[in-house]
């Protein structure tokens, strides 16, 4: 399976190992799942998850470890024509326009109607728990 993970996905993995968003993170880890990522969503992604108190448990050292781990496990995709504004909010624009530009099929969040008009583009969002039963 090849996605795009919205940051929300990654919040829920590290905050709990106990829900399909860790199993998610595992299954990148075992590459059963391969992720895409661009320097855009790279930075939101450090961003939220250097936000204090989000990911309790977690220094800023031990996420730019998580996430240059991340980085060696995901395709990196350039990104050569905007779609925006295509979607409510620009944030969740960049995610649609990696999955767009990496032909990923999936984008999984939390956040289904943030990405309403999605599969216009051919790009389906589908949660933690969806992906899982799809793999």
């Amino acid at each position: 399976m090849y996605v795009v993970l919205d940051t929300s996905v990654l919040v829920a993995g590290l905050r709990s190992n106990r829900g399909a968003s860790f199993q998610i993170l595992q299954a990148v880890r075992w590459s059963d799942i391969r992720i895409a990522v661009s320097v855009a969503l790279v930075l939101e992604y450090e961003a939220v998850l250097l936000r204090p108190g989000l990911v309790p448990g977690f220094r800023p050292e031990e996420i730019g470890r998580f996430i240059d781990a991340l980085c060696r496990l995901a395709v990196h995709q350039e990104i050569f024509f905007a779609w925006r504004p295509f979607l409510p909010d620009p944030d969740d624009d960049l995610v649609l326009e990696l999955a767009v530009a990496a032909a990923a099929p999936f984008v999984i969040t939390h956040n289904i109607s943030d990405f309403v008009r999605s599969d216009t583009l051919g790009v389906r969002a589908i949660t933690p728990a969806e992906a899982l039963n799809l793999i």
